[in-house]
């Protein structure tokens, strides 16, 4: 998204943009247990589409939404992928008055009903840089309700980078990154960001809406945070797992994470003590998982000046977690991380760029991070830098899928591809 100009050249060393050429990752001297096998997974996009996010509906199907652009503004598509094939893409939504961006971007989920909800964002004032967060429904797939805002604060501030979860039967949770607080207040650069010691500052938040779109329980999470990284989330058997960079007054940048019991949210925590001073958005939020008892959190990070890709695993369902891994170091990392898991280990996804070209790279490790069983350089973009966005991961039936924007004579399309685990060949 923006960041802030003073430390535009820092930021560009350390998101890897500006880096010369670096040997790509390769797997541990151990060696794999496993060889990952990638077939290309077409899929039923728009010629021109980007921002996509892909989920697992109750059922067992596959949902995968877009944005495409029409001769209007852009258009919110989504379509199901059920007993191996697609079935006909839908619109969700369209307008000419949204807000367009390659790192917040809409979400599609569904709950446990089976009804869809989707997420988008529209401009709300002049400012170019303020927007509020549209929520709809829709109990069919066909017809969908008129969207709602999910903040009522009425200020032309930013309101983003949103997180859906599951609640209940039929209700969904949500949480966004709030600015409300920087209204009028003089904050940041004229850029849209807040980089003012607490005053300000951007806001995490949360709520929950029924089924009629009425809004329950908001609150604000943490009164400051990094202001334009995602948000991830997770909901499952030990309750809601929901991680972002935070800030403090030192401006240290790490990542965060709330849980939710029965008994609410627990207090924020660092899942790992990074110690990174940034005094600017690096644009480059975390990803969260779990399955069963067992979560990881992936994120970036470059406390030394060295980008780093971490990984951490949790056996206590996100309570606590252990010393993070790292996956991949180096100018080259991007970072933009996706996690999935199954009953087998952990899948990790993430972006790389070199002089080479940008590269998007797949690992499989075991459950409990001892082991990195394989990895893949899943495909050699022809985009650079932004454009190309944030891929999406997705665990299914022992396999990963994955969906990417590829940038292809300034258009962008979507990617998609099925990775399969193979056991490697022993030695004779």
């Amino acid at each position: 998204m923006r960041i802030f100009p003073a430390s535009l050249a820092l930021a560009c060393a350390l998101l890897g943009a500006c880096s010369a050429d670096v040997p790509a990752p390769t797997t541990p001297a151990a060696g794999p247990a496993l060889q990952l096998h990638a077939e290309p997974w077409p899929l039923p996009a728009d010629a021109s589409a980007a921002q996509p996010d892909l989920v697992a509906a109750p059922d067992g199907s596959l949902l995968l939404s877009w944005l495409a652009p029409d001769a209007r503004g852009h258009q919110l598509r989504y379509a199901r992928f059920s007993a191996g094939r697609w079935q006909p893409a839908r619109q969700i939504a369209r307008g000419d008055d949204w807000f367009v961006n390659w790192a917040d971007t809409p979400h599609l989920r569904a709950s446990a009903d089976g009804a869809l909800w989707a997420q988008w964002l529209r401009r709300s004032a002049g400012n170019p840089h303020a927007y509020d967060v549209l929520l709809a429904r829709s109990a069919d797939g066909r017809q969908w309700s008129a969207p709602v805002t999910v903040h009522d604060d009425g200020t032309a501030t930013e309101h983003g980078f949103v997180s859906l979860w599951p609640e209940g039967a039929d209700g969904m949770g949500i949480a966004w990154l709030d600015g409300r607080r920087t209204a009028g207040t003089g904050h940041g650069d004229g850029d849209g960001h807040g980089q003012g010691n607490g005053q300000g500052a951007m806001t995490l938040r949360s709520a929950r809406f029924d089924a009629r779109l009425r809004k329950h329980d908001e609150q604000e999470l943490d009164a400051m945070t990094c202001d334009c990284c995602q948000t991830g989330a997770h909901a499952g058997a030990s309750g809601i797992l929901l991680v972002y960079r935070g800030r403090d007054a030192g401006e240290v940048r790490d990542i965060h994470l709330r849980r939710r019991v029965a008994g609410g949210w627990q207090p924020s925590r660092r899942v790992h003590a990074d110690d990174w001073v940034m005094p600017a958005c690096p644009v480059n939020g975390p990803a969260v998982t779990a399955y069963g008892d067992e979560a990881w959190v992936a994120w970036y990070t470059a406390p030394q000046g060295e980008p780093l890709l971490r990984l951490a695993h949790s056996g206590d369902g996100g309570a606590t977690f252990g010393a993070p891994r790292v996956p991949d170091r180096g100018t080259a990392v991007q970072g933009r991380v996706q996690v999935a898991a199954d009953a087998d280990g952990l899948w990790l996804a993430w972006l790389r760029e070199d002089a080479r070209g940008q590269s998007l790279w797949l690992a499989r490790y075991s459950p409990s991070l001892e082991r990195e069983l394989g990895r893949l350089r899943v495909a050699l973009l022809q985009g650079r830098g932004r454009g190309t966005g944030f891929p999406r991961l997705l665990a299914d039936r022992g396999n990963a899928r994955l969906v990417w924007t590829d940038v292809v004579a300034g258009r962008p399309v979507l990617r998609g591809t099925v990775v399969s685990p193979v056991a490697a060949a022993s030695a004779p």
